[in-house]
């Protein structure tokens, strides 16, 4: 099974969605999305993937979400995309990538239904 994890290791969630992965038996393909930030493309593929779209993806206790009135109920998921894609900090952690499907898995057990 292919696993693809866009992982901050700051953050303890994040590090512990990796754990659960890894103790599952599988070797994730890791991304730092801060330094190496998917494109808006992919964005759009992981969102269609996620039942929650795009908006699943928004980190929402980012100040700078606020700043950009992105925590209004108006807002698009192409709006909420091309911000992710231009502030990757906008990026909700750790997202998850399965051929089951895509989730912002938080809290970190949510990842469990995404693997086998």
């Amino acid at each position: 099974m292919t696993v693809t994890v866009y992982h901050n290791p700051s953050c303890g969630t994040s590090r512990s969605v990796l754990e659960l992965v890894r103790n599952a038996g599988i070797e994730p393909e890791v991304v730092l999305y801060l330094k190496n930030p998917p494109s808006r493309k992919q964005l759009e593929e992981i969102a269609r993937q996620d039942p929650q779209g795009a908006r699943d993806l928004l980190r929402t206790k980012e100040k700078l979400c606020a700043e950009l009135g992105l925590d209004k109920a108006d807002v698009t998921d192409a709006q909420i995309l091309d911000a992710i894609a231009e502030h990757p900090v906008l990026l909700n952690r750790p997202v998850v990538v399965t051929p089951k499907g895509a989730k912002a898995c938080r809290p970190a057990d949510t990842v469990l239904a995404l693997l086998p």
